[in-house]
């Protein structure tokens, strides 16, 4: 079974089994994707797969019927389950075509119901899959795990886990890409516009938070996620900032560092007349415990780092300060805030003990972050 992708209206093959699932996954009769006889090879599997444009570059694991039956199974759901249409082509987003995507992107099969649910997240309206997956922008959906199957999956929450470290979270990341390629049809120079892209364009963004070393709620539950659920939180990325400092030995000052650098001219956030861009902000655990000494409430976290993520207007050239005013971006003292409020910014907790450094993902704007447990 090779069908990277192709719309599931398509391609040929019998109807999906409409078999009940159980906790054993589903009994699948009939899987639709067209079968395409070739050695279960790598290197033959590599060839063709490039040649039809399903690849990104990278070696691919062949969807066999096989393995794709198997990771339909871990699901839990039928194989023709329609989970959302991927722009801009409108591809149809099955269980099936994300476990052939899976499977080639080398991601295990429990990580199926992840991706079904990180799928099912970047297609809500509020998150703008269109907009991402045509902009100029370099943004890419990443993937922000909660709960219990941070663990189960050895989803990376320590040192490097933004990249690095080995483990499944750059393959599960890799197959939300190979998903937007194969079913959502999305091509560079055809219909993404991204002027330079960026790595995450290929194998995406797939991390967790280390709940246990965070002294907040973790950022499911703040968004109504119960406890003891998994969940993943979409949020558009338009590539990784390090802030980093050897000098502030108290909150107030850490939050002033990190706020400030989340703010430069050149950010999305400041482009459009929007004002409504979200970031996700990653502290390192030992700062996290020393923010949380002045700080227990992560609210007023939050309300620190907006105070401090803010220009003076002062800092553009006059055909951008006459924007700003246009755009109703400046307030009362002259400064343009970075975010429209302080829930805009997204504090989450992972990364090394090694301290000094705090990670800031800036969206591409008219984008929101999208929760789904699974």
């Amino acid at each position: 079974m090779s069908d990277a992708g192709r719309d599931a209206a398509s391609v040929a093959g019998a109807p999906a089994a409409r078999d009940d699932c159980g906790p054993q996954g589903c009994a699948i009769e009939w899987l639709v994707s067209e079968r395409i006889e070739v050695d279960d090879d790598p290197v033959a599997f590599q060839r063709l797969a490039t040649d039809a444009g399903w690849g990104d570059g990278l070696p691919l694991i062949p969807p066999t019927e096989a393995r794709v039956r198997e990771w339909v199974a871990a699901s839990g759901r039928h194989p023709d389950e329609v989970v959302g249409t991927i722009p801009p082509r409108n591809g149809r987003a099955t269980v099936e075509k994300i476990a052939v995507n899976a499977v080639m992107a080398g991601a295990p099969p429990e990580a199926m119901p992840l991706l079904v649910a990180a799928v099912d997240a970047m297609c809500d309206p509020e998150h703008n899959l269109f907009a991402l997956n045509t902009t100029t922008c370099s943004v890419v959906p990443g993937l922000f795990v909660n709960g219990p199957a941070r663990h189960d999956l050895s989803i990376p929450m320590g040192p490097g886990c933004f990249g690095g470290e080995a483990g499944p979270g750059a393959s599960i990341g890799r197959a939300t890409r190979l998903v937007m390629r194969n079913v959502g049809g999305q091509r560079v120079g055809l219909n993404s516009k991204s002027v330079f892209g960026q790595p995450a364009r290929v194998v995406g963004i797939c991390v967790a938070e280390w709940e246990e070393r965070s002294p907040w709620e973790p950022l499911a539950r703040r968004r109504g996620v119960p406890p003891g659920a998994s969940a993943v939180t979409v949020h558009g990325c338009t590539g990784t900032i390090d802030v980093a400092d050897i000098v502030a030995d108290d909150a107030d000052d850490l939050l002033e560092i990190i706020g400030k650098s989340l703010a430069f001219p050149g950010t999305n956030a400041f482009i459009g007349a929007h004002h409504g861009a979200e970031i996700v902000v990653a502290v390192a655990p030992p700062w996290a415990e020393l923010i949380a000494r002045r700080y227990p409430a992560i609210e007023d976290v939050q309300e620190r780092l907006y105070e401090h993520a803010k220009l003076p207007l002062s800092w553009w050239p006059a055909p951008h300060r006459e924007k700003a005013e246009r755009d109703g971006r400046v307030d009362a003292r002259g400064d343009v805030h970075l975010v429209e409020s302080p829930e805009h910014l997204l504090v989450v907790v992972n990364g090394g003990l090694g301290g000094l450094h705090a990670l800031a993902l800036h969206s591409f704007g008219p984008s929101r972050a999208v929760t789904r447990a699974f």
